[in-house]
């Protein structure tokens, strides 16, 4: 098999990806014995929940520049021991507030796992290949999701039920740590550190059939034209544009209101006519399902039909879906019983829609658009501003349902879609089948980002 290396390597990178996903979702279920070891108040519940996003703001922050002085694959595995040692921290936190202490550590490494492994898939794909590769990294958040709801359910009777949920985190970390000691850099970064031989075999590994040498002088001459005139880094107009790119997708994939779904779908379906809490668990479930299953079908798609062709079509589908949801709200009197389905029906189809588009493709972009001297630093402001609009989001959504109802709350996120749809189709470009070298070649020309 050609990219037999290739695959193994992103297949270990996106391990990381796993347990960003494990980490989101893994409270869920662990807060309800948390809760009744410490009898929490609702301040206390809520720092526990959102700790996590706490630290991933700072860590998105402030390890961007370190992954361009150090290596990907060195900030990877330095991610894979946080990792570890939070996730013992929490297990082991003898009363609630070491466990907030703890999770914001742990937040950390979510921050920083968030840019940096699509970074690194980026640089270590082939162009025909980089979406469906990068894509594996939202995949594998849908699978850590899932794999903490079956962990939940493993514990969930056991004596240690909560601290072995938080515990079982340690597995797939150590796995990433060990992997990852076998994998090469990106041979972009090889050869901005001037490592030529050792980007050299790398490239032998990931594109056999291609000429290493001709791959290296195409990134050497993108270094030369950025580094012109100038030893000393030097913020360009040309960048302006992908920064624009990189935050306003990074505002579409969180504001269209996908964080409201995930963690409040149980109170979503409780208010519109669930009166058991299982069920509303189990409909939850089934979400998380579809959300995993249906990442598969954008990895397929990316790289055949291209990133602007599946936004537009999730964008499309999931402003239908919200005014859908806002609808049954509108009319809950004239539905009665037939409201709580409609709101299924709305909420599993926005699923569907935002997995094959926005929850992948928003990582792929942010992936490719920057130009190499500040790609490490600019997907950590974006990662950022994925976490502070995830917060932002996430707290004011109670409010909303409560103030608003989910009428216009909805809606709101619907309208909010409609204004993503015309943003994509002015500023974001079509990447698919372009080199990453291409890509900035474009932003320096100041080529339109409709005319990639």
């Amino acid at each position: 098999m050609k990219h037999l290396w290739l695959y193994i390597i992103s297949i270990m990178a996106s391990l990381g990806g796993l347990l960003s996903g494990y980490d989101t979702g893994v409270i869920s279920g662990a807060l309800l014995y948390i809760n009744e070891s410490w009898n929490l108040t609702d301040t206390l519940q809520g720092l526990v929940v959102s700790a996590v996003l706490i630290g991933a703001v700072i860590g998105a922050a402030t390890n961007g520049i370190l992954a361009d002085v150090f290596g990907r694959k060195k900030i990877i595995m330095s991610t894979a021991v946080i990792f570890i040692l939070g996730s013992v921290m929490c297990a082991f936190a003898p009363n609630v507030i070491v466990l907030i202490v703890s999770r914001v550590f742990v937040g950390l490494a979510v921050g920083i796992v968030n840019f940096v492994v699509p970074l690194y898939l980026s640089e270590i794909s082939p162009k025909q290949m980089r979406g469906t590769l990068v894509s594996l990294y939202q995949w594998a958040i849908t699978a850590g999701i899932l794999f903490s709801y079956f962990i939940n359910a493993a514990f969930a009777n056991t004596a240690l039920n909560w601290r072995l949920m938080l515990f079982a985190g340690v597995v797939p970390a150590t796995i990433l740590f060990v992997g990852m000691c076998f994998m090469k850099d990106t041979p972009r970064w090889l050869v901005s550190k001037k490592k030529d031989e050792e980007a050299k075999q790398v490239f032998k590994k990931i594109e056999p059939d291609d000429d290493p040498d001709k791959e290296i002088n195409e990134i050497k001459s993108t270094i030369r034209k950025s580094n012109a005139g100038s030893k000393k880094f030097e913020f360009k107009k040309y960048m302006i544009m992908p920064f624009i790119v990189g935050i306003g997708i990074m505002f579409a994939q969180i504001c269209t209101g996908i964080n409201t779904i995930i963690y409040y779908a149980p109170t979503i379906f409780k208010s519109a006519g669930f009166d058991s809490n299982i069920t509303a668990i189990y409909a939850t479930t089934g979400i998380g399902l579809v959300n995993f299953f249906m990442t598969i079908v954008a990895i397929y798609f990316t790289d055949r039909l291209g990133r602007k062709p599946l936004l537009y079509f999730g964008l499309t589908g999931i402003t239908l879906s919200l005014f859908a949801l806002g609808l049954s709200y509108h009319f809950a009197g004239m539905l009665g019983d037939t409201q709580k389905w409609v709101a299924v029906g709305s909420l599993i189809s926005y699923i569907v829609f935002f997995a094959m588009s926005l929850g992948p493709v928003g990582w792929i972009i942010v992936s490719e658009v920057f130009p190499l001297k500040i790609r490490g630093m600019s997907m950590s402001i974006c990662t950022v501003s994925n976490f502070a609009f995830n917060f932002f989001v996430v707290a004011s959504f109670p409010i909303l349902l409560n103030r608003l109802g989910g009428a216009w709350t909805f809606s709101m996120f619907g309208l909010v879609s409609i204004l993503c749809i015309i943003f994509v189709y002015f500023c974001v470009p079509e990447t698919k089948g372009i080199s990453l070298e291409k890509i900035e070649e474009n932003w320096v020309n100041g080529v339109k980002p409709r005319d990639f």
